[in-house]
């Protein structure tokens, strides 16, 4: 009687078990058809991202974790505290790139940054850095500068009356200080989704028509980003709205993509060698130089991993689980802060292994920065003393351009926040010839008759290939196994 008794209550208890199971899975199936719940009604003008975290709260959790300073060893940011000053009320900034290798304050001799160049905080911070900079109060920097440092894309709609090339003109053109008027948020929801149907679009003007250019030269014509691209590429395209290499054009200072030759270097220094332009005028050795910005899309497009069909988010914002859902995490960082997720989905080792991996890289492309760091130096010492020596721009013309060449390419691989992980062959590949051009102008310096090998040549034979833009990995958008759609993100 009594195992008859136990039999019954253990048989109870499983039911009850598998009940509780079933009610369990089906809410889950449930939460899962759901995947976000309209709260409230976003429209094209909602900026603020607050209100777009009604409808989805777990995304917008993760975006505010973008306040997050977390040091590695070649990136990330530490937060230095700082006394607030009527000028900057910060308390919390990064630390000094500057303090770190004093070299850059030669390096960029006569331009904003050997004032002030500190570490790259989170998107939470893009637009404060932005504004309380030491940059701005030795340039007068221009509206143009909000296109990645804040959600501008209704600031554009609005002052060019619906029009938002026409608006992104006005903004360029205006003095900073004027244009940050207009604007209220960091970088935010509203500049990669759709307020409607959350799909990832491109709301930068600046890439819209830069990416156009591109596939131009390609043979593509009128290329439309946000209707024929994929969704795999858009997963990309949407952060290449920012990370770039760029210019101001002209009196206007229209911000512009580089990119009508291609996006590797030798195109880029093409196209600037064709126009004439210059960032300034270097300080100690009056050469018309240089400022590469941060090429990462540049850069990340001739490695591996472009090559493989793997967008930026799939590292920097890799899939998640949160409950049934399936969502991408919005607290974007570097790989290294989340390498689980970030590259174990693909890579079949240990956490250890992999950040080893990582760090052989970036100590390798390191060494090199700093050995072509120093050709610079030593180059713009050169010239620096043959100046004080009553040298004249025509006894300088050729040290002039190998140190224009030169500068741009160790700057290029300084600027792009990878340390070479991006494409490790083609960051060395940039060092050892700026190293080469660097050591070829102190040559010059000494031989003004000196013939010097201007590799790269700026005149390439070889136009650029479909290839040098993101693939979607083969079979078709890259949804598959990367799964969901736009809500995903």
């Amino acid at each position: 009687m009594m195992l008859l008794l136990a039999a019954m209550v253990l048989a109870a208890g499983a039911a009850a078990g598998a009940a509780a199971l079933a009610v369990n899975i089906m809410e889950r199936k449930q939460e899962a058809r759901n995947p976000f719940y309209r709260v409230v009604e976003l429209t094209d003008d909602t900026v603020d991202p607050a209100i777009w975290g009604k409808n989805f709260p777990l995304q917008y959790d993760d975006y505010k974790r973008t306040v997050d300073q977390v040091r590695t060893k070649y990136g990330g940011s530490e937060a230095i505290p700082r006394e607030p000053t009527a000028n900057d009320p910060r308390t919390v900034t990064a630390q000094s790139r500057l303090e770190e290798d004093p070299r850059l304050k030669t390096f960029w001799a006569g331009y904003a940054f050997a004032t002030d160049f500190r570490e790259e905080r989170g998107h939470a911070y893009v637009l404060e850095d932005q504004l309380f900079t030491e940059r701005q109060h030795v340039t007068k920097q221009p509206g143009a500068c909000l296109h990645c440092h804040a959600s501008v894309y209704v600031t554009y709609k609005k002052q060019g009356e619906g029009d938002l090339i026409k608006g992104f003109e006005k903004v360029n053109a205006m003095p900073y200080a004027e244009a940050r008027k207009l604007v209220e948020h960091p970088v935010a929801c509203i500049d990669c989704h759709d307020s409607q149907t959350m799909q990832l679009r491109v709301t930068r003007p600046g890439f819209l028509e830069g990416i156009r250019a591109l596939k131009a030269s390609q043979g593509v014509q009128n290329y439309d980003v946000n209707k024929q691209a994929t969704r795999q590429e858009m997963r990309t395209y949407v952060c290449g709205q920012c990370h770039v290499e760029y210019y101001f054009k002209g009196p206007e200072k229209r911000l512009t993509y580089p990119w009508a030759n291609g996006i590797k270097i030798e195109n880029i220094l093409t196209y600037y060698a064709e126009n004439g332009h210059k960032d300034w005028t270097h300080a100690e050795t009056g050469a018309p130089v240089l400022k590469a910005q941060h090429p990462e899309f540049e850069m990340y497009n001739q490695g591996i991993h472009a090559r493989s069909g793997v967008a930026c988010a799939d590292c920097h914002m890799p899939y998640k689980r949160e409950g049934a859902l399936k969502i991408s995490d919005h607290h974007v960082r570097s790989p290294l802060l989340n390498v689980n997720r970030a590259c174990q989905t693909c890579h079949n080792w240990t956490e250890a292994e992999l950040t080893q991996r990582v760090t052989t890289i970036q100590d390798r492309t390191f060494e090199l920065r700093n050995r072509a760091m120093d050709a610079m130096i030593a180059l713009i010492g050169d010239m620096k003393a043959a100046r004080g020596a009553g040298k004249t721009d025509a006894d300088l013309k050729t040290a002039m351009e190998l140190q224009r060449r030169a500068q741009f390419m160790v700057d290029f691989v300084e600027a792009e926040n990878s340390m070479g992980f991006h494409a490790p062959e083609e960051a060395a590949r940039i060092l050892g010839i700026a190293m080469d051009l660097a050591r070829q102008g102190q040559l010059a310096v000494r031989q003004p008759d000196y013939t010097p090998n201007l590799f790269p040549s700026t005149t390439p034979s070889v136009k650029p290939t479909e290839r040098e833009v993101t693939p979607a990995p083969a079979g078709g958008t890259g949804s598959g196994t990367q799964g969901g759609g736009g809500t995903n993100h």
